[in-house]
């Protein structure tokens, strides 16, 4: 069984984030079941599950539209302003295949009804090579893609991969940005496949800095594991040691953010 909870809600919250302030939830991800092309040991969705013989379920782009534009009005009713709105939710957003025209939809409710709200994505970044997810990623406010190692054999272990990923490939996609996104970054000890993952080794932090310093993304977020994982030997690392990979970050020249 799958640990780890889902949204069952196309639009969901606002909720406190650590990193965004008031955020309301996009989940463009089938209801109740997680989709994603990763599958990673620390996500507090669970595993992935194989994927479906069937075409997944996702929400239209007309419901997203309408389901949105429903909760703005309510909230703005209330006088409760969220500060992001965040395609989040049960796995990998930009899978959806309507995830351009979302996007468009969503830019213009904002300007409508919450201007100030920051429109953000959190992503994994396997489908930057598809030209239509490049240009609506580059259309955020907070363009927010994962990477959490410096190698392709701790990548492969953290992030897992539901189909092969070419890792220094991802890293050339990362650098067409321009340096307009947001590297994210969780780090962790274990055990996985017996293999002992550790992104904290000095040497690892050295090469997923290297990465950095060629992506020159405009912030980077580093962050500790704060919900149940799948993977039950995972250890949340201490704040201490977080900053001190930040101090290293912040000597290559990039701002970076140490989240709790």
């Amino acid at each position: 069984m799958m640990s780890g909870f889902l949204f069952n809600d196309v639009i969901f919250g606002p909720v406190r984030s650590r990193r965004l302030g008031l955020s309301l939830g996009v989940n463009l991800l089938p209801l109740h079941s997680k989709y994603c092309s990763f599958n990673c040991i620390y996500c507090e969705c669970g595993w992935t599950p194989p994927v479906p013989a069937t075409h997944p379920e996702f929400p239209t782009r007309r419901e997203v539209r309408e389901y949105l534009e429903q909760q703005l009005m309510q909230l703005v009713a209330d006088e409760h302003f969220p500060d992001a709105i965040t395609y989040a939710g049960n796995g990998e957003p930009t899978l959806h295949p309507e995830f351009a025209g979302i996007v468009d939809d969503t830019l213009a409710l904002r300007d409508q009804y919450v201007p100030a709200a920051k429109v953000t994505v959190l992503s994994n970044a396997t489908r930057i090579n598809d030209p239509a997810v490049f240009a609506a990623l580059k259309k955020l406010d907070n363009n927010i893609l994962k990477l959490d190692a410096g190698s392709a054999e701790l990548f492969n272990l953290i992030n897992n991969p539901v189909e092969p990923v070419d890792f220094m490939e991802l890293i050339d996609q990362l650098k067409r940005f321009g340096g307009d996104l947001i590297i994210q970054s969780m780090f962790l000890r274990g055990n996985f496949k017996g293999q002992v993952v550790d992104n904290t080794a000095a040497g690892e932090v050295d090469e997923w800095i290297e990465h950095l310093i060629a992506i020159n993304p405009k912030l980077v977020m580093i962050y500790p594991i704060a919900r149940a994982t799948p993977l039950h030997n995972l250890e949340k690392i201490a704040l201490t040691e977080l900053d001190l990979i930040a101090d290293k970050v912040r000597h290559a020249g990039l701002k970076v953010q140490v989240y709790q």
